[in-house]
C-alpha cells in the first residue's frame, strides 16, 4: 500500500488538469478568426498591438532573468560596481525603445481609429472588393430590451426577436438603441461592440464576407437576465436571405405594432425566437424619442419646442414631471393610466396673439413677454385676453 501512494498522488495532482479541460473546450478564436472585414481588421489590430508591446515585454523579462542570473551572489566572476548610478548609452536604449514603440502604436491607433470607425459607412467588403455606388446598405433598426434583442428590417418590413438574419457580401449598417438601461450589441464575428443606450441612437456598419451561424450577445451587464442576453446570427446567401424574409412575413405571430411592442419590452428571460409579419414603420423611431405610447409627447417635438424658446405662458399648465419610469411610465404598469403620467402634445405651429379674435394689435416696441406692457408704457396690469383683470384684495 505505501509503494503505491506516490502513484496515486500523482493522479490527484492530474485531476485540476482535468478539470480545466471543460472550460478550454468552450474557448474560440472567432475574434482573431471572424466572418466580417471589419471584424478581420480589429482582430489584425490587436495582433499588430500586441507584436509591438511584445517588443518591450520579452526583452525585459529575458533580461530580468540575465542580470538574475549574471549577477548572482555566487557568482565571483561578475563585475562588482557599488558606486555606479549613471551609463548615457544605457539610458538611450531604455528610453528611446519605448518611446518608439509608442510612436508606432499612436500611429496606428490613430489610423485604425479613423478606418474602423463605427459610424463610417464602409468602402469594402473585403480586401481588393471595393463597394459599388449603387450598392445601399441592409438597413437593421436594434432594440436592446429586457433581456432579449428587438431586429426591425425597415425595407423588408418584418421583425424579429433574438435572430439576425443578414445576406453575405452586402454592408450592413445598424441603427441602435435601448429600452431601458444601456447595453451593449456586441457580434464577435461582424465588428466591435456598440452601445446601446434609451434615448439615444448610436450606429454600427460592417459586413459578412463567409455564410454561416454566429452567436451575438450583450457585452455590458443590465440586470438579471443578462447572461441569457443572446441572439442569433445568421449570414446567409442572398437568395436565402430572401427565402428567410418570405419565411418572416408568413409568421403566425402576427403584426408588431405599438400596443404588442409595449407587452414585448415587459422583462423577461430566454425568449425565444419570434418573427413578425409586419411592423410599425414608425416604431423604432418612437422607441429612440421614447414615445411609444399613444398621446406621449416625443423628444423631438420637446427639443423643436425648446428651440424655438419653449412655450412660454401657453406651456404653465403642461410642466407635468417627464420622469423615465420604466415601471410604472413606460406601458409595463398597464395601459389604463397611460396619460395620467406624461407631458400632454402641444401642436407644433407657433401661436401667436393674432390667433385670438379679441387680441390687440401688436406693438412693436420690444416686449418682455406677451401680455406684458411695453417698457415705454405706465405699468398697467393687464390680463392676457386684453381685459382689466379682477381686483385683487
Amino acid at each position: 500500500m505505501p509503494s503505491n501512494l506516490p502513484r496515486s498522488v500523482a493522479r490527484l495532482r492530474l485531476l485540476p488538469l482535468l478539470a480545466a479541460l471543460p472550460l478550454l473546450s468552450g474557448c474560440g478564436m472567432v475574434v482573431l478568426d471572424p466572418a466580417g472585414d471589419v471584424a478581420r481588421q480589429q482582430g489584425d489590430l490587436i495582433v499588430i498591438s500586441t507584436v509591438l508591446m511584445l517588443l518591450i515585454i520579452v526583452p525585459v523579462m529575458a533580461l530580468t532573468i540575465f542580470f538574475a542570473w549574471r549577477y548572482r551572489a555566487a557568482n565571483k566572476d561578475a563585475t562588482y560596481k557599488p558606486d555606479w548610478d549613471h551609463s548615457t548609452q544605457l539610458e538611450l536604449v531604455i528610453w528611446s525603445a519605448p518611446l518608439l514603440i509608442i510612436i508606432c502604436l499612436g500611429a496606428v491607433t490613430w489610423v485604425a481609429t479613423h478606418l474602423l470607425d463605427p459610424y463610417r459607412p464602409l468602402a469594402r467588403t473585403a480586401p481588393g472588393k471595393p463597394v459599388a455606388a449603387h450598392v445601399k446598405p441592409l438597413e437593421v433598426n436594434v432594440v436592446a430590451l429586457d433581456w432579449k434583442w428587438l431586429f426591425i428590417y425597415p425595407e423588408q418590413g418584418v421583425a424579429t426577436v433574438n435572430e439576425l438574419a443578414v445576406p453575405v457580401d452586402r454592408p450592413l449598417r445598424f441603427r441602435i438603441s435601448s429600452s431601458s438601461v444601456m447595453n451593449s450589441f456586441y457580434v464577435p464575428a461582424l465588428a466591435g461592440q456598440i452601445y446601446a443606450m434609451p434615448g439615444m441612437e448610436t450606429k454600427l456598419h460592417g459586413v459578412f464576407d463567409k455564410t454561416g451561424s454566429f452567436e451575438g450577445f450583450s457585452a455590458n451587464y443590465s440586470g438579471a437576465g443578462f447572461s441569457n442576453m443572446r441572439f442569433a446570427v445568421k449570414s446567409l446567401p442572398a437568395g436565402e436571405f430572401d427565402k428567410w424574409v418570405a419565411e418572416a412575413k408568413a409568421s403566425t405571430e402576427g403584426d408588431l405594432d405599438r400596443l404588442t411592442y409595449l407587452k414585448l419590452e415587459k422583462p423577461s428571460e430566454k425568449e425565444p425566437v419570434r418573427r413578425f409579419a409586419a411592423v410599425d414603420p414608425q416604431l423604432f423611431d418612437a422607441v429612440v424619442n421614447m414615445c411609444v405610447e399613444p398621446g406621449k409627447m416625443c423628444m423631438h417635438d420637446m427639443m423643436s419646442i425648446d428651440a424655438k424658446g419653449g412655450a412660454g405662458i401657453a406651456g404653465i399648465h403642461n410642466v407635468r414631471s417627464v420622469t423615465y419610469d420604466k415601471f410604472a411610465a413606460r406601458g409595463t404598469g398597464g395601459i389604463a393610466g397611460w396619460n395620467i403620467r406624461y407631458v400632454a402634445a402641444l401642436c407644433s405651429a407657433a401661436m401667436t396673439s393674432a390667433d385670438r379674435p379679441d387680441a390687440k394689435p401688436v406693438n412693436p416696441a420690444p416686449l418682455k413677454g406677451e401680455g406684458l406692457p411695453s417698457p415705454n408704457q405706465p405699468p398697467e396690469r393687464t390680463a392676457l385676453n386684453g381685459s382689466a383683470p379682477p381686483p385683487m384684495s
